[in-house]
């Protein structure tokens, strides 16, 4: 019954910071679009906007509940629950602090993973995270509308495709780490390895980033809800909470990348000097806490930095990026470590061969970018003779 109690109360903990952190975010994210476009932001709602979250949520909850009359009811009321559970069932594996070295007073009553010494724990975010396509398929197939119909099409795409390079990009730190338990991959890259992951899989963290980016429909990735093209995309017969929910499904998916790429990639809680394993200070465990949110939380904010930076990709790109480049960079990083472990080859060889393989890809997408552009040169310049 006290391991019943204590999973409750982490749950009730875990999803309160959760939804809290969303609300939050955006108004950060606002900022941030506000500050890199030379503009004003939230700043009416409370000093410096910051009761501009809880405007939003109200806004939300004070909206007429609209339900088309063409929509299949009961699948276009089931998509953005099973959008939001999905999201949040798949942070039940990830560490959200130190699970080693709490407190007596701290350990009775909460720990820092929902279930903690999951096995197959990656397995288990990537099966269920995967899941969330079923929301927006079904809302786009439900909403009886072409343009959601054509946003639902392109989510299934997309992810299945960047399915692919996400997990292979695991595989390499799953080889090196000797386990799939996320709390025991953060481990070894203090006691283990000795270094983080990044160092010695940099081209793994690469693809990764950038395949979680795409799974989480996140710009420039966000082909399925493209307002030039699809108005909205699979959500555009949405409103009022049933919207909010959507919405709410795609924070929570950046906060648990964010959170994955901290910890398979950037140590965890691990920082030097500051947060090491054998920390034995009072309140170590609040320090290795705030290093691991501190880590997170500059993570999303190179999310956002990227949202309004780089321009969004047209569909065949997308699918060209990840069929023709992550997948046989994946596929080559993941040989790549398998030498180096089947051979006993020093970890040094690993960066080295990530590099290599990057400048590679990099050469033959340029030549590919010539190639294409002198194809298309002879027929550009009949049609404008033609005119």
């Amino acid at each position: 019954m006290n391991e019943l109690i204590i999973s409750l109360i982490t749950i009730a903990v875990a999803i309160g910071g959760i939804l809290g952190a969303c609300s939050y975010l955006i108004l950060v994210e606002r900022k941030v679009a506000a500050w890199m476009q030379d503009r004003v932001g939230p700043n009416r709602v409370g000093p410096y906007g910051i009761f501009q979250p809880l405007a939003d949520g109200l806004k939300f909850l004070l909206k007429e509940d609209v339900i088309p009359a063409h929509v299949d009811k009961v699948l276009y009321l089931i998509a953005p629950t099973i959008t939001v559970f999905t999201t949040l069932l798949a942070f039940a594996v990830v560490p959200f602090g130190p699970s080693e070295g709490l407190p007596d007073w701290l350990s009775g009553w909460m720990r820092f993973v929902i279930a903690p010494q999951v096995d197959l724990g990656i397995v288990f975010v990537f099966a269920v995270g995967s899941l969330g396509v079923y929301g927006v398929i079904l809302g786009g197939w439900a909403s009886n509308n072409k343009y959601s119909a054509l946003g639902s099409l392109r989510a299934s795409a997309q992810v299945v495709s960047y399915e692919i390079p996400l997990g292979m990009s695991v595989l390499g730190i799953a080889l090196l780490c000797g386990t799939l338990n996320v709390e025991k991959v953060l481990q070894a890259q203090t006691a283990g390895l000795g270094a983080w992951n990044v160092w010695v899989q940099p081209l793994a963290c690469l693809i990764f980033f950038i395949s979680a980016l795409a799974e989480s429909n996140r710009l420039p990735f966000d082909l399925s809800e493209c307002e030039q093209e699809l108005i909205g995309g699979f959500h555009t017969e949405y409103s009022a909470m049933k919207f909010a929910l959507f919405f709410l499904g795609e924070y929570t998916h950046v906060i648990t990348i964010s959170f994955l790429t901290v910890v398979l990639f950037f140590g965890g809680w691990h920082c030097p000097l500051i947060a090491e394993p054998g920390s034995a200070f009072a309140f170590a465990w609040l320090v290795k806490a705030l290093v691991l949110l501190t880590k997170v939380f500059l993570v999303i904010l190179v999310i956002m930095f990227i949202r309004w930076t780089i321009p969004r990709f047209r569909f065949d790109q997308l699918m060209g990026l990840a069929w023709k480049v992550l997948i046989p960079l994946a596929t080559a990083n993941v040989v790549l470590v398998m030498t180096v472990r089947q051979f006993e080859l020093s970890y040094f060889w690993l960066p080295l061969g990530s590099v290599l393989l990057f400048v590679v890809a990099g050469v033959m997408g340029v030549n590919g970018a010539r190639a294409e552009l002198s194809r298309r040169a002879p027929a550009a310049s009949l049609s404008a003779a033609s005119h």
